[in-house]
């Protein structure tokens, strides 16, 4: 009994093994199937490589685009194998810093992400891009077929017809090499180092140039929650250490509430060449910096750029028979000085400011002083 009773469970078993056996054949078969889908999917997609300087500002206008499944910070362009940042940031090796994006073209166009490209880049800059010199930084369109080469030498000629730039466009055409991602820190740097990017690209001049050529309404792809300060972010924050117009000195109130100038050479910071920020003398609200800080010969401090452009206000000065840019502090209405288009490169442009409407915070007092946010422009750790 005990015998036909093995015999029984054991034909039993095999026939639950035959009945389940083609379902599990079938189910492996569609995962297969699935895998070969989702591979299917991949390979709908394209890759663009384009390098416009620094790879922090290239990949944050592409991220949010539809029809764009990654963008990857990375190095192309030079012979030697898995390049490091400091290989390519040395000078060492012949990479450039560029962006990989994986998009479908069926939902955007290798000509949207040109056109993206032109919109946040100077073609003109042979040496670089903005604070970022060396050949690293230099721009070019990576194709990677035939289709690209054609659509980018299109897309440079348009950009010539237009001629909005005054300068020839040496943007170059190169078919793409292989590209090598950048270090994990890199990647996505605008998400894991919100302020520190956001100093990092205020201070860069890319949107100030971006908005003089194409106007702030015309950008592709920037953000304007992300730059606009509506988070009370620097852009728009005002210190703790405001001063009342009664602890202005003569000088001080001259310039700042009567539209006055100080004498030439007989100022406080014409000659300063200290690291750190001129912050208004009556908000505290960060205007420039001591990096964009030049030798002018006027006898007034001078700068290329402002450290936070939307704390800087432009109106048309018609005083004293001319007609001039009038430069005045968002927050507290301050008259700084004016703005001219005699200044050195990157910007061409020299922002001519009196001493009296400033307050200068040496680089060891920015964290002191709540302007920490500030400490990377000086290589300095937050």
């Amino acid at each position: 009994m005990n015998k036909l009773y093995d015999t029984l469970l054991i034909f039993l078993g095999i026939f639950i093994l035959l009945t389940l056996m083609p379902k599990n054949i079938s189910s492996a078969s569609k995962q297969s199937v699935n895998k070969d889908s989702s591979s299917k999917d991949l390979k709908n997609n394209e890759i663009a490589i384009l390098a416009g300087g620094c790879f922090w500002c290239m990949e944050h206008p592409y991220e949010d685009q539809p029809g764009i499944s990654k963008v990857i910070s990375g190095y192309t362009g030079g012979k030697n194998k898995n390049p490091t940042y400091n290989q390519v940031a040395s000078g060492s090796t012949s990479h450039v810093e560029a962006v990989e994006i994986h998009f479908n073209p069926k939902q955007i166009s290798y000509n949207d992400l040109l056109e993206i490209f032109w919109r946040n880049i100077d073609p003109t800059d042979e040496g670089g891009q903005f604070v970022d010199r060396g050949k690293q930084y230099t721009t070019g369109i990576y194709y990677t077929s035939k289709q690209q080469k054609r659509a980018a030498e299109l897309s440079k000629k348009k950009l010539v017809d237009e001629k909005l730039f005054s300068k020839k466009i040496v943007t170059k055409i190169i078919q793409a090499k292989q590209f090598y991602p950048a270090e994990e820190y890199h990647q996505d740097f605008f998400k894991k180092n919100y302020i520190r990017y956001k100093v990092y690209r205020a201070g860069s001049g890319r949107d100030e140039f971006i908005n003089r050529i194409w106007g702030k309404d015309k950008v592709y792809s920037i953000s304007k929650a992300f730059f606009s300060g509506d988070d009370h972010s620097l852009f728009t924050l005002i210190r703790n250490k405001k001063r009342s117009k009664s602890e202005l000195t003569k000088m001080q109130y001259k310039v700042t509430q009567k539209d006055g100038t100080e004498p030439p050479f007989k100022n406080e910071y014409w000659d300063n060449k200290r690291p750190g920020i001129y912050v208004d003398i009556l908000s505290g609200e960060p205007l420039f910096s001591s990096k964009d800080k030049f030798k002018s010969g006027t006898g007034w401090p001078s700068f290329t750029r402002p450290l936070v452009q939307e704390n800087i206000v432009q109106k048309r000065d018609s005083s004293n028979g001319m007609t001039r840019t009038e430069l005045r502090s968002k927050s507290a209405d301050s008259h700084l000085g004016h703005l001219f288009k005699d200044g050195p490169k990157p910007t061409g442009l020299r922002y001519c400011i009196n001493s009296a409407s400033l307050r200068f915070v040496p680089v060891e007092h920015l964290q002191k002083e709540g302007y920490e946010e500030f400490l990377p422009l000086f290589n300095k750790a937050i």
